[in-house]
Formats: C-alpha cells, sequence, structure tokens
C-alpha cells in the first residue's frame, strides 16, 4: 500500500509536517509505504481556467513550469493521498490551494484520477479556523469520489511554533486514530480490488442554471 502525503505549510518541518508523520507512523505500522511531498515552499500558479486538460485527455495540467503534473501522476499511482495544511486565515494555505485546484481538476477532468482511492486532511493552526481549513481540504476529496476515513474528532491539531503540536495530546491521538482508521480503509480496498471500477462509474452530468 502506498500512501503519497502533500505538505502545504511553508515550514517544512513545523506543525502541519508533524501531523502528517503522527498519521504516517500508524500507516507505516500497517505496512504502508509513501513519502511526504513538500508544496508549501514551491512556487505554484493556480488555475488558469483554460479547460486544455478536458480537452488534451494527456492526464496534465497546460502550465509545465511546476511540479504539479509530477504530483499529479504521484497520486494516480498511491493508494491513499494525506493533504495537509496550515490555517491561514481560516483558509488552506495560498500555494497548497494553488496545487489542488490543478491537481484535482485534471483529475476530474480525466476520468477521475483519484476515484475509489482513500483520501484524507489534516490540519495545524494556532487557536481557530482550523475546521474551516480541514473542510475545504475535504471537499477535494468529497468531489472526487474518495474513500474518507475518519478519526474520534476533526483532524486538526493545535501549535504555533514547529514541534507545539506534540504537546497537544488530544490532537497528537486524533492523527494517530485517523492514520489506523485509514490503515484498515486501505486494507479494505486492497482486498476488494476484483470489484471492477467500470462497473460503478458513470458519466457527469452537467446542468447550468443560466437559462
Amino acid at each position: 500500500m502506498k500512501v503519497i502525503a502533500f505538505n502545504g505549510s511553508p515550514k517544512k518541518e513545523g506543525n502541519t509536517y508533524t501531523a502528517i508523520k503522527l498519521v504516517a507512523s500508524k500507516l507505516e505500522e500497517q505496512g504502508s509505504d509513501g513519502e511526504i511531498v513538500h508544496v508549501g515552499n514551491k512556487v505554484i500558479r493556480g488555475c488558469l481556467a483554460c479547460g486544455h486538460c478536458a480537452k488534451s485527455q494527456d492526464e496534465r495540467c497546460v502550465t509545465v513550469n511546476d511540479e504539479v503534473n509530477e504530483w499529479i501522476q504521484k497520486m494516480k499511482e498511491a493508494d491513499g493521498i494525506l493533504l495537509g495544511s496550515p490555517t491561514h486565515y481560516a483558509a488552506v494555505a495560498g500555494t497548497m490551494k494553488s496545487f489542488l485546484d490543478r491537481a484535482f481538476y485534471v483529475a476530474g477532468a480525466n476520468g477521475g484520477l483519484y476515484r475509489n482511492k482513500v483520501g484524507a486532511a489534516v490540519v495545524a493552526v494556532r487557536r481557530s479556523g482550523g475546521v474551516l481549513t480541514f473542510n475545504q481540504l475535504n471537499n477535494f476529496l468529497n468531489y472526487s469520489e474518495m474513500m474518507m476515513p475518519t478519526s474520534n474528532y476533526w483532524a486538526v491539531i493545535h501549535g504555533t511554533t514547529p514541534g507545539d503540536a506534540l504537546k497537544d495530546a488530544e490532537g497528537v491521538q486524533i492523527m494517530e486514530i485517523l492514520g489506523k482508521n485509514m490503515a484498515v480503509m486501505l486494507k479494505q480496498r486492497d482486498q476488494t480490488r476484483d470489484i471492477s471500477d467500470q462497473n460503478l462509474k458513470v458519466k457527469k452530468i452537467f446542468t447550468s442554471f443560466i437559462r
């Protein structure tokens, strides 16, 4: 089982990284392999809304001066996807949002590349706004028809400076339970690979309310 995690924090090893590592530790205990991609320190432009990825059907974004297309393929090849972001003004960090907009749009426009994969989100916050950020990350997973494991509370951990999150005892437990539950779901997914995805997949209907 392979899980790819994306750290949307500008800090390479801040509290978002800590949250991801707590989840990853439980995944590794159950035999999962994976990597953490640091997105938050990159220069990633937003979606151009050009529609090229839908026309070309080559699983690529037309913008090629960054690593987004490489990450899309990593996500396609993975069994599970873990998204992590700090909270900036009660929202997902800007660079992470730009990456997610493009990566998930390309996936949807090319037949649902992440469909039926296991996806989870974690958030780091100093004080407030973490649940809003958590919901934003989950919107990407939910819209993509991914299987979403849960924990015993929203997957938000608190801290100001790097390492503070480890002092949030409840937050640590939340992340560890999420990791355990994600591992269970990954194993269940692996055992049902004989169920044909094509039998369940349908063509999306687009309805315009502008007449």
